[in-house]
């Protein structure tokens, strides 16, 4: 049995209560006064920065206002207009910052449990013989499902009810009034069918998982030669799948995808799942040779580690397919509708929209094409590092340049949400791992799993 530690429990609350206090602080300081924004604006001009070069002409318009002549009024009454506009955007995109921030983590860290319970789900519908030694570290990570779920609906709802639409330009109906686009998907895109359909996929995931683990814990119970529970595995890992498939795209399109309203691909289903699987994948190697190092898994040999390895490289290629192809038939087609998405990125975001696909295909190839390389855990582990970085910055770049714009900065506000989502995520897997045995022994297929070569 594997015993969760005090030092680490004490290190996964530490991060909880530090990162707790840095988004607290995030949320305090993002509110800036109309004043303090034009100031800001005005700074900004002064030293040629890109917005606020057209505020401090603004700005200087406003002040001159009072020997402007009667002539010019209805011009320098366009002028405030325009620049009150500017200043509130700005100031609506910075208080728009914590928010973002906090989901941007809080969807990461579910996501890469959502992931590991498609792999998980994979492996019974397929009845894979080399990975049932890991069954136990899959099913302590996809604990995390339901909690991690819930909490990213509860952020995406608040930040409609309790926020001032801080993420959904859609949750706002002075916005929808204006917009005939938003008002055609307003069957669709609306708080109360949002808030029901969210409910629908966390409740079938953690279901299944829920499910998944008794079946898997009641036939290390039961009598030899009697694999009724694992045959019950096989069926619902089967049906799932195909739940899955249709939910993970719905989620897609309404956790991720409707903060462009405007903007749509029929890819971006696949695009997020290939995230979320290569993520998942990551974090069961990078847990099972913790594990390992620990004492805990000695029948997790290099052969498992390579097939797992062999699983990221895979997907990371996979990845990048899918997301070359979203973009290259965006620019290829170059309809305005849908170039503004990647234009976006490409101005504002330029760093990390390239960085984060050099970490998530250039690093991958290079370090772990080679099938020996695969069997080194520090490899492993190093490319592992490298990829979830990527995919945070994925989801970075999904979320924040339709919620902050070109007011993005990966500072407090972004580290403390990592922080307290990476205390949370460890508290409910290694308090998960410590329920059942970390070998399932009575799958049909463990000894093949426990002698397996490649």
């Amino acid at each position: 049995m594997y015993t969760f530690s005090n030092r680490l429990k004490t290190f996964s609350i530490a991060l909880i209560i530090i990162g707790a206090i840095g988004v607290v602080y995030g949320f305090m300081t993002s509110h800036k006064s109309f004043e303090d924004v034009e100031t800001m604006l005005a700074a900004e001009a002064a030293h040629g920065g890109g917005h606020g070069e057209e505020a401090g002409h603004e700005v200087a318009t406003t002040h001159d206002m009072t020997t402007e002549t009667a002539a010019h009024g209805d011009a320098s009454e366009s002028h405030v207009d325009e620049h009150k506009k500017h200043v509130e955007h700005v100031q609506h995109q910075m208080a728009n910052r914590p928010w973002s921030a906090l989901y941007v983590a809080a969807f990461f860290f579910f996501m890469i449990a959502l992931g590991v319970l498609a792999f998980y789900a994979i492996q019974f519908a397929s009845q894979a013989g080399w990975s049932p030694v890991l069954y136990r570290v899959m099913e302590g990570l996809t604990a995390y499902v339901l909690p991690g779920g819930l909490i990213v609906l509860a952020i995406a709802v608040a930040s409609g009810t309790i926020g001032h639409y801080n993420l959904f330009i859609w949750m706002d109906p002075e916005v929808v009034a204006q917009d005939k686009l938003i008002q055609g998907k307003e069957s669709y895109l609306n708080l109360p069918w949002f808030f029901i359909r969210g409910l629908i996929f966390i409740a079938g995931w953690s279901l299944y998982r829920h499910f998944a683990r008794k079946f898997s814990i009641a036939q290390d119970q039961a009598e030899p030669g009697d694999n009724r529970n694992f045959k019950k595995s096989f069926r619902i890992a089967a049906a799932f799948l195909v739940f899955y498939i249709y939910t993970e795209s719905i989620m897609s399109w309404d956790w991720i995808m409707s903060v462009d309203p405007h903007w749509f691909s029929t890819l971006f289903g696949w695009y997020v799942f290939a995230s979320m699987f290569v993520s998942g994948i990551t974090v069961i190697a990078l847990m099972s040779i913790y594990l390992k190092s620990r004492g805990y898994l000695p029948f997790v040999n290099d052969s498992h580690l390579h097939d797992l390895a062999k699983f990221m490289f895979g997907i990371s290629i996979f990845w990048t397919y899918l997301w070359f192809s979203q973009f290259m038939l965006i620019w290829y087609s170059n309809i305005p509708e849908e170039v503004t998405y990647f234009v976006t990125r490409f101005q504002d975001y330029q760093l990390p929209f390239l960085g984060m696909v050099a970490m998530n295909f250039i690093f991958p190839l290079l370090l772990l094409m080679n099938s020996d390389y695969k069997r080194i855990p520090w490899f492993v582990v190093m490319g592992g590092i490298v990829i979830l970085a990527g995919h945070y910055l994925d989801i970075f770049v999904m979320i924040m340049p339709a919620t902050v714009g070109d007011r993005w900065f990966i500072g407090i506000p972004e580290i403390s949400a990592i922080l307290l989502f990476a205390g949370l995520f460890m508290l409910v897997v290694f308090t998960s791992l410590t329920k059942a045995p970390l070998l399932a022994k009575g799958n049909p297929f463990m000894k093949e799993s426990e002698h397996f070569h490649y």
